[in-house]
């Protein structure tokens, strides 16, 4: 017989016969009515062409051909229900998996020296993969598993995606130690006048910065455009041009590169940073545990 003509309820009321032998506790055992279960045995019996239960004064007595099946039909139930009810484990002091996650420079620079540190005390054969929230269709690549989670200010990740905070921050001005502006407080004249280096990569998050700091009717002198961060600290360090960076990010560069920073003399709204993933693994064991890392590790 093919399996798709079996209703696989039938082999459930066959294995609880099997155990009490009464048509009645069968059914007060499955919620269902007596005549129910009969049915379900008449069902079984035409399917499978042998009676396999006979009424005696002991109660139903299976056939040899029951008995036969007794074990096989037993044994696949139990490890169907194991299965359904079984919760995948992420065991992160033996595990060898490799995370992707989306970020971009400034995220590496921040996040990754601590992320490394903690992983390499709890999970030592953990690897991580980064991509750049920039260079991938993220939406996609995360839908598809390919990416596991994106940090940082993504406003387009919104439908079918979870997201949890875990920081705000402002913007700082950035620049050189001994630099004219290294006095405490800078006034909107001055800042307008400096040389500033601008990150031109207008799909991060972070571009809409230009965009307000115009609304406001603040005009910057542009002296040099780059395409992202991870260059600006070693710029300002070797120029006397400044930059307007987000206040965590300007934390990393200030010692490495002898810099300095000072609040803006324009009020910005705040950013929030944030961890994102898709619904589809919100319940992945590893992809949990490595959320609840970054949240342990930066979460404000």
């Amino acid at each position: 017989m093919d399996l798709k003509d079996l209703d696989l309820n039938l082999l459930l009321i066959f294995n609880q016969l099997l155990l009490q032998r009464r048509v009645s506790a069968v059914a007060e055992k499955l919620g269902l009515s007596q005549p129910a279960v009969s049915n379900a045995l008449n069902r079984l019996r035409r399917l499978l062409n042998d009676e396999l239960f006979l009424r005696t004064s002991r109660g139903m007595e299976p056939t040899p051909y029951a008995m036969q099946l007794a074990e096989p039909i037993a044994y696949a139930l139990n490890t169907i229900e194991n299965t359904l009810n079984q919760r995948a484990t992420f065991d992160a002091a033996s595990s060898k998996r490799r995370f992707t996650i989306g970020m971009n420079d400034i995220g590496e620079i921040y996040f990754l020296p601590r992320l490394m540190d903690k992983l390499a005390g709890i999970a030592p054969g953990v690897t991580i993969n980064t991509v750049r929230n920039t260079s991938t269709n993220l939406r996609e690549a995360m839908e598809a598993g390919q990416v596991d989670l994106a940090a940082g200010l993504l406003p387009e990740l919104k439908a079918g995606f979870f997201q949890r905070r875990l920081f705000k921050q402002r913007y700082v001005c950035m620049f050189r130690a001994g630099h004219a502006l290294d006095k405490g407080e800078i006034a909107l004249e001055e800042f307008s006048r400096a040389e500033h280096v601008v990150v031109g990569a207008s799909e991060i998050g972070h571009a809409k910065l230009d965009e307000t700091i115009s609304a406001k009717g603040i005009r910057r002198n542009f002296k040099l455009t780059v395409p992202h961060f991870v260059a600006v600290g070693h710029i300002l360090s070797r120029t006397d041009m400044v930059a307007t960076v987000p206040e965590r990010y300007a934390e990393e560069c200030l010692a490495p590169f002898g810099l300095k920073s000072a609040p803006l003399p324009v009020t910005l709204p705040e950013i929030a940073i944030s961890l994102f993933w898709h619904a589809r693994y919100h319940k992945e064991p590893g992809i949990q545990w490595l959320r609840n890392v970054m949240f342990d590790t930066f979460a404000d």
